[in-house]
């Protein structure tokens, strides 16, 4: 096999640190004025049969992958699921008031929910079934997940932002006012948790 000239190498090492198709112009004048030309077309006939090729597109020069390997190199794409605001209310509600029903969460919102808005925060991970509510008719509860801790980056409940901040923010006014009149304020079966509350971690 051939060795490769110092030149043919300076052009090949030329086109590898560019992050740009280059012209035989623009190579030459990297390389001190040099003739070019024989270069390139001996080291697009080395790269012919390898898992790159050096190609010419438009009068620039570039490698690019073997099109018989392309598709090695694609990458899958992960498009971030966008919560809808129904869901992300949803989620919010639950994060704050958990165990809590979908009659619990209609109420603070003031709107229906959709059963499919529970079931995209189930899909995620990010809510959970925790049992029924001890209460006619019996509704299924909710809570968070601990994968809902770890894609918000919050170690436990308690790095939620604080009820009293929100309120002071008058962020919670309308929920917390809701939720009062939903569970009648002073029953210890739906009280409101404030993550905060060191003796509401479980």
């Amino acid at each position: 096999m051939t060795q490769p000239d110092d030149l043919e190498r300076a052009v090949e090492a030329t086109l590898f640190a560019s992050e740009q198709p280059l012209t035989e112009q623009e190579i030459s004048a990297h390389l001190e004025g040099a003739d070019v030309g024989a270069s390139l077309t001996a080291l697009r006939c080395t790269y012919e049969h390898r898992g790159v090729h050096l190609v010419e597109r438009g009068g620039r020069w570039h490698f690019q992958t073997a099109p018989d390997l392309a598709h090695l190199l694609r990458r899958e794409k992960e498009e971030p699921r966008r919560l809808s605001r129904a869901a992300t209310e949803a989620l919010a509600i639950i994060a704050y008031h958990e165990p809590v029903s979908r009659a619990e969460i209609e109420a603070i919102r003031g709107v229906q929910t959709a059963k499919g808005t529970l079931d995209v925060l189930l899909e995620a991970g990010w809510i959970r079934i925790a049992g029924r509510r001890e209460v006619p008719g019996r509704p299924t509860i909710y809570a968070t997940t601990p994968e809902f801790l770890t894609h918000f980056g919050l170690q436990s409940r308690r790095d939620l932002p604080g009820i009293e901040e929100l309120r002071a923010a008058g962020l919670l006014d309308p929920v917390d006012e809701a939720f009062a009149v939903l569970t009648g304020g002073d029953d210890a079966d739906t009280e409101t948790l404030d993550p905060t509350d060191e003796e509401s971690a479980d």
